[in-house]
């Protein structure tokens, strides 16, 4: 083929356009799926189609009247086509990359679809109409009848398509947001499509919510405005003591838990009294819903120990009478009344092991200490010779970090500190702060050795609480710190050949 036959064959328009798209294709292999590089590349592509269309005096938006031949109408009615096509492809990629900058494409994926449909529906009449030489008018009235036909038989579909519309112009609600369906359905949204809503509820099992449904539906969005979610508790106590001194172990409760946030503060108010109860709730916050359960549990252990160390009760079940004979417990007149610190080693799993004679004999020498509110009852860098139980009050182990405080941990009745001291001779890493007027039982060093030689175990338990409690702390310093399992052994080891126990 001559050099004059390949010049003539590149001076087609069609010829033309077939090494555009050779190139075209050959910048997509390049590009991948690369959302920017796929806009850029569609823009070029319509850019140069565009040029080429106008150089060859073939105007994409006018219809074609000029009397060519038949093959030059097809060509040029086919360039046409795909100029519109071309167009709405760039129009496509705009929208879908304008999501994807708003890191927010599966929730825009319905108003993305509706955007699309419209560009190349829109595309689609102009074909119509400046390649085709069609009336789109007649078209777009003829299919009129058609249209109300298929909108009746697909009215319940149609209905969710508008409402999921108008749900994501409401915004409401978001992907990832966890939101409840008139306080019986809860779930956290995973993606909002034509049709519906899809939640993964509590039990990790998908649910499908009909837009038509969702938007009749009473929203409650528990992810909105942040992620921290409110719940509340209710407690039921004996009138022995005035209600102010019961508030103010309830407010105890709420001050010693670690789980629930401590900005905005947690309340405790009183909802009812009669001869019968007095009713307290417990309004508090957590970083985010998953957090309620574990937050509970710990609220209703607190409340245990804390309504013990205050020396208050808790009241029967609603509907209950408190003088059944069938729920009294008898009394036994010959019993020794316990004193506070043998009743408190009661309450601690850590002497479980211990016989009855073993700890009365340790609580005969457990000295009692008090603290007012804000003393400092250890200080970080000295080691503690006594293994310290707190019998009431809320204390809280502070350390110093580039000149504030660092709250690691708060204490509550029947938790222990001091153990590293007494174990290891280790020096405490931060201050033990009284938060409240606090009454502490101490164990000398001494005599704790004397009885873990006789029960070899508490090495055990001891290892367990100061394993986790460095743990947590180190925790708090490195974020991506796993716990070490065979820490727990190894200390314990070390524990034993300190004090020469038994292996």
């Amino acid at each position: 083929m001559s050099l004059e036959t390949i010049s003539a064959l590149l001076g087609e328009p069609v010829a033309q356009f077939a090494l555009l798209v050779v190139v075209r294709l050959s910048v997509n292999l390049l590009t991948g799926e690369k959302a920017l590089a796929k806009l850029a590349a569609n823009l070029l592509f319509f850019a140069a189609l565009t040029a080429l269309l106008l150089y060859h005096k073939i105007p994409p938006y006018l219809v074609d009247v000029s009397a060519t031949s038949v093959s030059d109408r097809i060509a040029s009615g086919a360039l046409k086509a795909i100029w519109w096509i071309g167009g709405a492809m760039v129009l496509a990629s705009l929208v879908r990359t304008f999501l994807i900058f708003e890191r927010k494409p599966k929730e825009g994926r319905l108003l993305q679809d509706l955007l699309v449909g419209v560009i190349y529906l829109g595309a689609t009449l102009s074909i119509i109409a400046f390649v085709f030489s069609l009336p789109v008018g007649t078209l777009i009235a003829t299919s009129g009848v058609f249209a109300i036909v298929l909108g009746l038989a697909l009215q319940s579909t149609l209905n969710d398509v508008f409402s999921g519309i108008a749900l994501n112009i409401g915004r409401p609600l978001s992907v990832g947001d966890w939101i409840a369906i008139d306080d019986s359905t809860q779930g956290r949204v995973v993606e909002t499509n034509w049709r519906s809503t899809e939640l993964l509820n509590g039990t990790n099992d998908l649910v499908v919510v009909p837009n038509s449904v969702l938007a009749k539906s009473k929203i409650v969005n528990i992810s909105g405005p942040d992620m921290s979610h409110g719940a509340s508790l209710q407690v039921r106590l004996l009138p022995s003591k005035p209600p102010a001194a019961i508030l103010q172990a309830m407010e105890r409760v709420l001050l010693s838990s670690n789980s629930i946030l401590k900005s905005p503060p947690p309340s405790a108010n009183i909802i009812g009294l009669d001869r019968s109860a007095l009713s307290v709730e417990l309004s508090f916050r957590v970083a985010d819903l998953g957090e309620v359960s574990s937050a509970r549990n710990e609220l209703y252990d607190l409340v245990y120990r804390h309504v013990d160390a205050a020396g208050l009760q808790l009241a029967w079940a609603e509907g209950v009478a408190s003088s059944s004979p069938a729920l009294d417990v008898p009394q036994d007149p010959g019993a020794k009344r316990q004193t506070p610190p043998r009743r408190l080693m009661d309450a601690i799993p850590l002497f479980s092991a211990l016989t009855s004679e073993e700890k009365d004999d340790l609580a005969a020498t457990m000295n009692r200490l008090t603290f007012k509110k804000g003393d400092v009852v250890a200080r970080r860098g000295t080691a503690l010779t006594s293994l310290m139980i707190v019998r009431n009050g809320v204390m809280a182990i502070e350390e110093l970090e580039e000149g504030s405080n660092v709250e690691l941990e708060r204490l509550a009745p029947g938790d222990v500190f001091g153990e590293r001291g007494v174990l290891m001779g280790a020096l405490e890493l931060g201050d033990v702060r009284a938060l409240t007027a606090s009454v502490v039982y101490e164990i000398p060093k001494e005599r704790f050795a004397d009885i873990m030689r006789v029960r070899p175990a508490l090495a055990e338990d001891l290892a367990s609480l100061l394993t986790a409690r460095t743990m947590a702390e180190e925790r708090l310093h490195d974020a991506s710190r796993t716990p070490n399992a065979a820490a727990s052994s190894s200390l314990s080891v070390r524990i034993r050949h300190l004090f020469h126990l038994a292996g």
